[in-house]
């Protein structure tokens, strides 16, 4: 289900990352959401694995932060 502000990510997510990398993780996840409706019970994966690529664009973890490029 897409998520309707940064307050509303998971732990995994909101605990872990920059707010900046926690902005692009929601954006990019409500876009696969839409995106993706047409595959079923995998929608939710989908969306996931498609919102981490996009922080992985702009953050990479160096000794066990999150950090910009």
């Amino acid at each position: 289900m897409p998520y309707a502000s940064i307050e509303d990510l998971p732990p995994s997510i909101s605990e872990h990352l920059p707010r900046h990398a926690q902005e692009i993780y929601r954006a990019a996840f409500n876009n696969a959401w839409d995106e993706y409706a047409d595959r079923g019970e995998g929608r939710e994966e989908i969306a996931h694995r498609v919102a981490w690529a996009a922080v992985k664009r702009r953050y990479h973890k160096t000794a066990g932060a999150w950090v910009p490029w």
